[in-house]
């Protein structure tokens, strides 16, 4: 794990020895589940430390600048959270996050309670549902500092499932990748109508590689209307 520490030094984020210890034993549980159930194409170990692990950091100049992010214990979710990217790397990398991983298929639930068990993590609690039913929840609804995603789905959509988590001045990022710039700008209605607004679009270009990462910022200015998320399915098929 010495190539994390080195790519996470780039980003400026330390690693512990006792951080590295956990990214390994994180490393090797995924591979070893991977073997039985599909969680990651990407399976070669420095492959997973730079696409999976190292882009999951690769967030933090986007973060940083938004709050006090290295000692506020600030609540994050993680929605689409798939194998536990980026939420376990962020809550690993920064201990004092309060992080809810969440996803739609059981199965991966239960594998990553696994992995928060194994790894010994406080304050980390993985959520089995929908996006569209989670944000209509009291429990999740305008409760967290920031919602991060890096679940394929365009950005009108996305916002659609992200922004009601987040509360009145808090974030929500995208990771996305390739050129975004139509993308964000056919995003640009549904993003205001759900209360938020575009404030950064930077670029990450992976330590070491030429793999270019696109992370979108969205505040949350104003409450989300009551009547989003639509019904499971619908932003999808007809996003705003």
């Amino acid at each position: 794990m010495e190539k994390l520490r080195k790519y996470a030094e780039q980003l400026n984020i330390s690693l512990s020895d006792g951080q590295l210890a956990r990214f390994e034993t994180y490393y090797r549980l995924l591979i070893e589940k991977n073997k039985v159930m599909n969680l990651t194409a990407i399976t070669e170990k420095d492959d997973v430390i730079l696409k999976h692990f190292a882009d999951s950091l690769a967030i933090y100049p986007a973060v940083s600048v938004c709050q006090d992010w290295d000692h506020k214990a600030l609540r994050l979710i993680d929605i689409g959270t798939g194998a536990g990217f980026p939420g376990i790397p962020l809550k690993i990398a920064f201990p004092q996050l309060s992080v809810v991983l969440y996803d739609s298929l059981n199965k991966r639930i239960v594998f990553l309670e696994e992995v928060i068990a194994a790894l010994g993590l406080q304050d980390i609690t993985a959520v089995h549902g929908r996006a569209e039913e989670g944000g209509k929840d009291k429990m999740f609804r305008e409760q967290f500092d920031f919602c991060v995603s890096r679940a394929v789905a365009n950005l009108s959509t996305l916002s659609e499932y992200c922004l009601p988590f987040v509360k009145k001045n808090g974030y929500f990022i995208a990771y996305k990748s390739s050129d975004i710039s139509e993308e964000t700008k056919t995003a640009q209605h549904a993003i205001r109508i759900l209360g938020g607004l575009m404030t950064d679009i930077s670029t990450v270009t992976l330590p070491s590689s030429d793999i270019k990462r696109n992370f979108v910022t969205i505040q949350k200015i104003k409450p989300t209307p009551k009547n989003f998320p639509r019904k499971p399915g619908t932003a999808s098929k007809q996003p705003l």
